[in-house]
């Protein structure tokens, strides 16, 4: 049987003017699918085998290919919105015709040009279409184990929950709510470390990191800062939290923590207005 978005291997069953036509079983289908000139291999004959991948034209008949997409059925991948239309957006596959996703099967506002993590599936008119609804398309059986460090990419949010990411392209993460500390948005891409496995196999995942090197990261996050801002901080230790959160997204223990390692190593000064870099 031909499937639709999936590489196969087919037989050929006949040439054409335009092309040579491949089957899957030549005694069922000696009518085949068509693969175009520009494409056949050079001394093919009728009988050898060719792997191919399979989708539909612009007029949606069945058509083959022997040059590889960006993705294919039961892969996730992030692909480029080229056009923005009145029914749907298109994506570049690597295909001459480019790969639709419909208005209902897209998550947030989308723009032409950013790239989104999208799967495929054969909608009603059985056409090849994308999908950004991952949750369906994603397993729930990793490998990973607590502790392990993935990357992960943003397709959903949700303020109650968190950021909905898939892990690696294939499994079912979450981002709790408490752990984003910064704005995301979709296809955004970030390293996280599992911090928990629910017992459905669905990973949860957070961004911070264990003992002294979580330590060592706020400590570059404050002192970035600092020179990003000429040296100077209007923060310190009587500072408000939200202050502190709000222009470093660290706690206001963390922060402290932070200062006062810098300034036991010699690299800042504490004053009642704020933070600054300790000149030689």
């Amino acid at each position: 049987m031909i499937k639709l978005g999936e590489f196969q291997t087919l037989t050929m069953v006949r040439r054409t003017d335009f092309g040579i036509y491949l089957s899957d079983d030549p005694m069922e289908d000696p009518e085949g699918i068509l693969l175009p000139n520009k494409e056949v291999p050079e001394n093919i004959e009728t009988g050898d085998q060719l792997e191919i991948f399979v989708y539909k034209d612009s007029e949606d008949r069945l058509i083959c290919t022997t040059h590889t997409p960006k993705i294919s059925m039961g892969e996730i991948k992030k692909l480029r919105v080229v056009q923005l239309t009145k029914i749907g957006a298109f994506l570049d596959w690597g295909l001459l015709k480019d790969l639709f996703l419909p208005f209902k099967e897209q998550i947030g506002r989308i723009k032409e040009g950013e790239s989104y993590l999208v799967g495929l599936y054969i909608d009603k008119s059985d056409r090849l279409c994308a999908t950004m609804k991952l949750s369906k398309l994603l397993s729930a059986e990793s490998p990973f184990n607590e502790g392990d460090r993935v990357k992960a990419t943003v397709f959903s949010m949700n303020r109650d929950y968190g950021l909905f990411v898939a892990v690696e392209n294939k499994y079912h993460g979450l981002l709790p709510q408490k752990e984003v500390t910064k704005h995301y948005e979709l296809g955004d891409e970030l390293h996280a470390k599992i911090s928990k496995i629910n017992s459905d196999g669905k990973l949860v995942l957070s961004l911070k990191e264990d003992g002294f090197a979580q330590m060592e990261a706020d400590e570059h996050v404050v002192y970035d800062a600092l020179i990003k801002n000429d040296g100077f901080l209007p923060l310190n230790d009587k500072s408000d939290k939200e202050v502190i959160n709000k222009n470093l997204h660290l706690s206001k223990r963390a922060f402290k923590r932070s200062v006062g390692r810098l300034m036991k190593s010699g690299k800042i000064i504490q004053t009642d207005k704020g933070i600054e870099i300790k000149s030689n």
